[in-house]
């Protein structure tokens, strides 16, 4: 079963319930961090990583010799990062999404492809985990390239548990999609509720079935409870503003590895999931 772990909003503990899901199942599992731009899973699972594979990414070049600036590469850039002004050829590669179109559809054959590192994927172990987490290069900034080459490291006999990246932009798509469940964590806060409803459009467009999880519960409004138990969807979990817990988290420890009644917890958080697919 492969489980998404999303928020919307960023800063709501998705990386918390994710680590902490995977240690409180330990085994069988492996963990993608596809949080590229910032990942940090790595603090709590603490993996010792073994493999480092970069990451190349295509992009254009001009031959100038047979140009004839037709823009025939600009009209079919779909994210506007060619421009033919009079005779002149010009590159944005900030906004390249490395889709080849451009040099497959020039009439003149005056492009062609060229790579670059674009970031790089590492693996290892994390106790029984298996650890798989994409770093996109710093500058950079296209991000699905690399979730898709950390998705391509699944392991189709185990479970995985997938930390996305916040937001609902393409980074939070790509992470989710071909997800057998999604987890979305929350807060009672406007901007918690306001991310969450966002989060739940994108997931119903994917068709991809999710649950509710509440950080810090006791604070904030009752906006994201009457949501959910107005629209039928579950809340699997409700962690509180609890000192303990910021305590371990400020130390990098998951809380789990410090109090059986959370593994307890986070484990049937599991199983509930596993049902939801059947």
């Amino acid at each position: 079963m492969i489980i998404s772990i999303a928020s919307g909003k960023g800063g709501t503990g998705k990386t918390t319930v994710a680590t902490n899901l995977a240690l409180s199942v330990n085994d069988n599992i492996q963990f993608l961090d596809c949080d590229v731009e910032a990942p940090n899973a790595s603090i709590f699972l603490k993996p010792v990583l073994e493999e480092t594979k970069p990451v190349y990414y295509p992009f254009p070049q001009l031959i100038k010799e047979k140009c004839n600036f037709c823009g025939v590469c600009s009209k079919v850039c779909e994210w506007n990062a060619i421009a033919v002004v009079k005779e002149r050829w010009l590159f944005f590669p900030e906004l390249c999404h490395g889709c080849g179109a451009c040099w497959e559809l020039c009439p003149e054959k005056a492009l062609k492809r060229k790579e670059k590192v674009h970031g790089v994927i590492e693996k290892g172990k994390a106790g029984k985990i298996d650890f798989v987490q994409g770093k996109l290069t710093v500058g950079e900034a296209v991000p699905p390239p690399i979730i898709k080459a950390v998705k391509k490291e699944i392991n189709k006999r185990k479970d995985v548990i997938i930390d996305v990246a916040p937001g609902t932009g393409c980074p939070m798509v790509e992470g989710v999609k071909e997800s057998d469940f999604c987890v979305l964590v929350t807060e009672p806060t406007p901007f918690g509720f306001n991310d969450l409803v966002l989060a739940i459009e994108v997931l119903k467009e994917l068709n991809i079935a999710f649950g509710v999880v509440i950080n810090r519960s006791d604070v904030g409004d009752t906006r994201v409870d009457n949501f959910c138990e107005k629209n039928s969807i579950p809340i699997f979990l409700r962690i509180p503003l609890d000192r303990e817990i910021a305590r371990a988290y400020s130390r990098g420890e998951a809380i789990v590895n410090q109090d059986n009644g959370w593994k307890e917890k986070f484990s049937q958080l599991f199983q509930k999931i596993k049902q939801k697919d059947k």
